[in-house]
């Protein structure tokens, strides 16, 4: 009884959210009241992913102009390349970005804490809790995701081992320097060489993509698309506009939230009929004269504010094309309801600039902004539920924060395995994004605290429940073992670690959620004492 009462243990809340008359509310209405708005955030999150989406997909297409001199001729010879290394935007846009709510939510928690000689329990406990539920639950949709009987692996097995191998010495420098270099204590230098870590991350992959000599593993490379996002093919007889032709395809006039469902269809060269808007790209533009340039100029802000003014007009549309012409109107109402539930969140993510803009950095940026509000926000309910409940924050942070959080992993990682013919991405977003979720996640909230310390206290950073993150990172670990090993059997039997037969991508798939929830239980029972 007394392990159970250290899971729980409920007393008399006083804080309160919005309105003091809050906490004249039965701890369960509260407890239901607080739910519900985690729950609520965390449909934010998936409706922000949209964008956030679209905006880095933009990045990551952008090319640039190249004029190389033919030695034989001396004519000039144009090209155009990729502007982004896929290897390094998805280790950096594609892990950093889909990991950006755990680490705000990991940075605000930091700074609550200034001022504080241990550090706080969400960040450390949401970011180990999402690497586990990066690594299989992401995995097991991953897995089934593909057609049956389709089969997608990984080209570059390289870059795969050393992202890998990174994101393994991830979890062993946290419990080294958590447990054996300085016990339940963190100093500014160990904080500043877990962040630097994520440098030398992005150093050594760009090496091994690059096949650098002695820096780099000695396997080929198989197939890999051209473009970072594969052109889909679509069946239509409206008008197309091929890719290679401009710079941005933007959607106008239609309903944007199925783009949570396909958010790489902007780059399709087939028909989109009438939702897609040729713009005109500055780096295809020829050299136009003083009047053409500025005739060019205003034509293409008035593309942006037409853009944008859509983007407000389709928040609070309700119903979409594809809707109206359902037969069932039961079907029809529970969609009409959706978007109802949508609608705040769709208005509020409407105020991001089009993603076109500045090749998508903007509208990247005002997304991140958002989810960091967001994060803000379920930091202080996170605060509330264990206040009200008793529950301990870190059964909380492993469980629904680190679930709630990594939803933006998921849809990237499923998509990709949906979308692209081979698996790198899919899979490398899993393991990047535990990479970012210690170098940067826990590094940087470290490093504020013990810079913090360091200059006003002279006192290092104190981790106040270093056992439990410790036997969770143990957990984690040896259970990633056994996802891993799974995966190279996978390769070396069927040939790919995705898809496969129905029944053998179930089996995986029930595997990997059983590994999950043997991380979870252990982890919880063991911050809370009962083991």
């Amino acid at each position: 009884m007394s392990g159970i009462s250290s899971i729980v243990a409920r007393e008399n809340c006083e804080s309160y959210l919005i309105f003091q008359g809050e906490t004249g509310l039965g701890a369960g209405f509260r407890t239901f009241l607080y739910f519900l708005g985690l729950a609520y955030c965390f449909l934010g999150l998936s409706a922000i992913t949209a964008r956030f989406f679209r905006s880095m997909e933009s990045v990551v297409s952008h090319s640039r102009k190249v004029v190389d001199i033919d030695p034989c001729t001396g004519a000039e010879v144009i090209r155009y390349e990729k502007v982004w290394n896929f290897t390094i935007a998805d280790i950096s846009l594609l892990a950093f970005g889909t990991s950006f709510p755990q680490i705000s939510l990991a940075t605000i928690d930091a700074i609550r804490n200034l001022g504080n000689l241990y550090a706080g329990g969400l960040g450390p406990g949401t970011l180990v809790g999402s690497a586990a539920f990066d690594l299989f639950p992401i995995h097991a949709v991953c897995v089934v995701v593909p057609k049956a009987g389709e089969l997608k692996k990984i080209a570059d097995i390289g870059v795969w081992l050393v992202e890998l191998f990174w994101s393994f010495w991830a979890y062993i420098w946290l419990y080294i320097i958590l447990e054996v270099w300085t016990p339940n204590v963190i100093t500014l230098w160990e904080a500043l060489l877990t962040v630097l870590q994520y440098a030398f991350l992005l150093i050594h992959a760009y090496a091994q993509d690059k096949r650098w000599p002695y820096f780099s593993l000695p396997f080929p490379r198989s197939e890999r698309p051209e473009d970072w996002v594969p052109a889909e093919v679509v069946t239509g007889k409206h008008d197309t506009y091929p890719c290679n032709e401009c710079s941005n395809i933007l959607e106008v006039g239609e309903d944007e939230n199925k783009n949570v469902v396909d958010i790489f269809s902007i780059h399709s060269e087939s028909g989109l009929g009438p939702k897609y808007q040729k713009v005109p790209g500055i780096d295809e533009t020829p050299e136009p004269s003083n009047k053409d340039f500025q005739e060019n100029m205003i034509s293409q802000d008035h593309h942006v504010f037409a853009i944008w003014r859509q983007q407000f007009v389709d928040a609070v549309k309700l119903e979409s094309t594809e809707s109206r012409k359902l037969k069932n109107i039961y079907l029809r109402l529970a969609r009409i309801l959706w978007q109802l539930i949508l609608a705040p969140w769709r208005l509020l993510f409407a105020f991001v600039p089009p993603y076109h803009i500045a090749h998508g950095w903007v509208a990247f940026i005002g997304s991140l902004i958002f989810i960091s509000a967001i994060a803000y926000v379920v930091t202080k309910l996170t605060d509330l539920i264990s206040c009200v409940t008793g529950i301990n924050p870190y059964v909380i942070a492993f469980t629904a924060l680190a679930s709630g959080t990594s939803w933006p992993d998921l849809v990237a990682s499923k998509i990709a395995a949906e979308r692209q013919i081979t698996a790198d991405s899919a899979i490398a977003n899993i393991t990047c994004s535990n990479s970012v979720n210690i170098y940067v996640g826990i590094g940087v909230p470290w490093l504020i605290d013990t810079a913090y310390n360091f200059f006003v206290y002279k006192e290092p950073l104190r981790i106040e429940n270093a056992a439990g993150l410790s036997f969770s990172l143990l957990v984690f670990f040896s259970t990633s073992v056994g996802c891993i090993a799974v995966l190279v059997i996978r390769r070396l039997t069927l040939g790919a670690e995705l898809g496969g037969p129905r029944l053998w991508a179930w089996i995986t798939c029930a595997f990997f959620i059983l590994l999950w929830l043997i991380f979870v239980v252990l982890s919880s029972l063991k911050v809370s004492d009962i083991i």
